[in-house]
């Protein structure tokens, strides 16, 4: 038997910007835990349906001045979307940058509040190109 997935813990400067962005997603908190001595919460959200598949956002209450400056740890995260089109649309809606648009209708990035890439995959095959998506450039960094 090999290794399970478990979770992927990401730091967050702002945790009410970056659960906001998350629930955006479609992310709900699954588990949270509060460390009074170690001045820190750990707040785990997961889609509705995958429970066992969850991001746990790590908050130190007094500040995390030794984050590096692009606040990247990693690659990035990956979320199947039923309708990649209609998420960045909503993500737009919402204030948040499509860095990378999903031209080929299927696979999008976008940045959290706190500089983690998350990668946008179409469920099942590609969606047809579409605008404003085929022409969009993009945008800083994914």
């Amino acid at each position: 038997m090999g290794p399970k997935y478990l979770h992927t813990m990401v730091r967050v400067k702002d945790l009410e910007a970056s659960m906001a962005f998350y629930r955006l997603l479609g992310l709900e908190e699954i588990r949270r835990s509060d460390s009074e001595g170690g001045r820190f919460s750990l707040i785990f959200m997961a889609p509705p349906d995958q429970p066992e598949c969850p991001i746990e956002l790590t908050f130190n209450w007094d500040g995390d001045d030794g984050l590096p400056s692009d606040g990247r740890h990693f690659g990035h995260l990956a979320y199947e979307v039923d309708d990649i089109y209609a998420t960045c649309q909503h993500l737009m809606d919402n204030g948040v940058t499509i860095n990378r648009p999903p031209r080929d209708g299927r696979m999008a990035f976008v940045r959290s509040p706190d500089n983690i890439s998350v990668e946008l995959l179409q469920k099942g095959e590609a969606q047809a190109p579409a605008e404003p998506w085929a022409s969009m450039e993009n945008t800083g960094h994914w």
